[in-house]
């Protein structure tokens, strides 16, 4: 039942404030108040044991998701030729190292604020944390369903992409949903902020309906597509190790990303459902995993030899380069 003050959701300790669901964005902030006593009047903080570990693990992945995805950052950004490909995957990575910073701080503030039994941040300042992580997120699903959509286009329309793809088409679309992902995060914000509830309501089921009925759909398919295309379709070389990058990206966002928006989706229809700790540690792992992806398919193919981070990606994102000169 919603009332007019907020209550920290999926916490067994009362004063607990992490992890806002978004039906609760738009809940006034409670008054200060001591610690409560729980009903059998012993521990005033009630710390939960598997809350921690949780917090602790979403730590964890999210420090090695941020040297990754650094790493990403790096070598996309000067030591690996530009092609269109790599212009997505810069913009992937900087969608998951911002999402990963907001949840680091996040799980930071509970523990903290579990170790010390009373809020210490404003309950403002993380309804504007959720929102930003939020913001991360749809981010990296616009742009995964453009890496799919664009990576299909070139299978399906060969010619085209070859001859009348623009140069910069990359930068442009990726610019578009950037402006887009900002527009849509404002208004929610915007809304949210405030002490209405049901525009709050209305915007953030908006935002879903926007992620589950046009970007997700087109990027499963385009994913089909590709997959059947490779196996059984021309036999002209493809970018393998490339398409072998995308499936599993998506994959793991599929398992990993989407259960994130479908908790808060579900919180809007006043659906119960799992931790929102989960959801977040699992958004983490997603966050974290591409990096390795990379790295694993191009040092593991056909002889499983590790190499260098460098010469691994260059065998990942140089190939379609490469693939696209020969034809």
């Amino acid at each position: 039942m919603r009332t007019g003050r907020w209550e920290a959701p999926a916490r067994s300790r009362p004063g607990s404030t992490f992890h806002l669901p978004p039906w609760s964005l738009n809940q006034t902030s409670p008054a200060p108040t001591s610690p409560v006593m729980d009903t059998k009047g012993d521990d005033p903080c009630g710390a939960d044991v598997t809350d921690i570990a949780i917090d602790g693990v979403t730590l964890l992945i999210g420090f090695c998701g941020l040297l990754g995805n650094g790493a990403v950052l790096w070598l996309l950004g000067f030591h690996i030729r530009r092609n269109p490909i790599t212009v997505y995957i810069l913009n992937l990575a900087v969608a998951d190292f911002t999402f990963l910073l907001f949840v680091i701080t996040s799980s930071l503030l509970y523990m903290v604020d579990n170790a010390s039994c009373s809020p210490v941040v404003s309950l403002r300042y993380l309804r504007s944390l959720l929102l930003l992580s939020l913001f991360s997120h749809n981010m990296g699903l616009y742009l995964l369903s453009a890496i799919s959509i664009e990576r299909c286009g070139s299978i399906l329309c060969p010619l085209w992409y070859r001859c009348h793809r623009p140069q910069r088409l990359s930068g442009v679309v990726c610019a578009l949903l950037w402006v887009l992902s900002v527009t849509v995060i404002a208004t929610v914000t915007s809304l949210c902020l405030l002490d209405e509830h049901e525009p709050c309501r209305t915007s953030l089921i908006s935002m879903f309906v926007l992620n589950f009925l046009i970007f997700a759909p087109p990027m499963v398919i385009s994913n089909v597509i590709l997959f059947i295309k490779v196996l059984c379709g021309s036999k002209r070389r493809q970018p393998k190790r490339l398409y072998i990058v995308i499936f599993l990206t998506v994959i793991f966002f599929l398992i990993f990303g989407v259960p994130l928006s479908l908790l808060h989706f579900l919180q809007q229809l006043s659906y119960t459902s799992v931790s929102s700790q989960v959801v977040f540690l699992l958004a983490c792992i997603n966050s974290s995993t591409n990096p390795f992806i990379y790295f694993l398919v191009g040092s593991c193919w056909r002889r499983c030899s590790l190499v260098s981070l460098q010469v691994a990606f260059r065998r990942v994102f140089e190939e379609t380069v490469v693939t696209t000169t020969s034809s």
